[in-house]
């Protein structure tokens, strides 16, 4: 089974940067496309930014113009960098395979990584 990890979240100021790393298994992750997944307290999950296979990046509106997903194939690796944080960016942050999550109710989660921003 796939293992995720994500990494990276810290306290921050609003207006500050942050970039979120999540670390993937399998030989298959550079033919995925993937995205990263944010839970605030008391929400549901809600997607934030995707990336294909081959580079191509989508985003939540609430996100666009300040956060950037990038992916590093070679280290099997997708990274989210995060600009101008605001107070509602504060949540729970998630990377996934982006058909599987779509696909497959129950799948798997790794632990995600806090992000918390101050006001």
């Amino acid at each position: 089974q796939v293992q995720l990890v994500e990494s990276g979240g810290v306290l921050v100021q609003a207006g500050g940067s942050l970039t979120l790393p999540c670390a993937a298994s399998g030989s298959t992750f550079r033919f995925n496309s993937m995205g990263w997944y944010r839970q605030a307290p008391g929400k549901q999950r809600e997607f934030v930014a995707g990336i294909s296979s081959g580079g191509r990046t989508n985003y939540a509106d609430s996100v666009k113009g300040r956060f950037t997903i990038s992916r590093d194939n070679a280290k099997n690796t997708v990274y989210l960098q995060m600009n101008n944080l605001k107070p509602e960016d504060t949540a729970v942050y998630y990377c996934n395979d982006i058909r599987r999550v779509a696909t497959t109710p129950g799948t798997y989660w790794g632990q995600g990584t806090q992000v918390t921003v101050s006001s």
